[in-house]
């Protein structure tokens, strides 16, 4: 994987767009690490794969703006085996590794991201830019 960083020049439009994912990613990641506690908690074993299900299935349709925001930023927030070293999976296996701490829940406007990559749907952003 190979990875490029730049300066973007934005309008407002776009500058609203791009926060509007990465709070979309960061309420993404801070639910998963809730929904997590909580299952742990209750004595469940959760992971990833098991969070994204319940995203997708149950939780993603009760809030309708998601539909405005690509479905690349979530995927990455709850990896699966296709891209397992990303986001909330990834910290909580650094956490059990003894590489880094328990994760933190991700505050508004500090080190504000997200990830999408070089897929068809990825480039809907694009297309909402124009």
């Amino acid at each position: 994987m190979k990875s490029i960083r730049t300066k973007l020049k934005l309008n407002n439009k776009q500058k609203t767009l791009l926060a509007q994912h990465a709070g979309y990613s960061r309420w993404c990641y801070n639910w998963g690490l809730s929904l997590w506690n909580a299952a742990y908690t209750a004595g469940y074993k959760p992971n990833a794969r098991k969070l994204r299900e319940v995203f997708t299935n149950h939780t993603k349709p009760l809030y309708p703006w998601m539909k405005n925001l690509s479905s690349r930023v979530y995927q990455y927030a709850f990896p699966t085996e296709c891209c397992a070293n990303v986001n909330l999976g990834e910290a909580f296996k650094r956490f059990f590794k003894g590489l880094g701490r328990y994760p933190k829940f991700k505050k508004k406007g500090r080190s504000d991201s997200f990830t999408i990559d070089n897929s068809p749907k990825a480039n809907r952003i694009k297309r909402m830019e124009s």
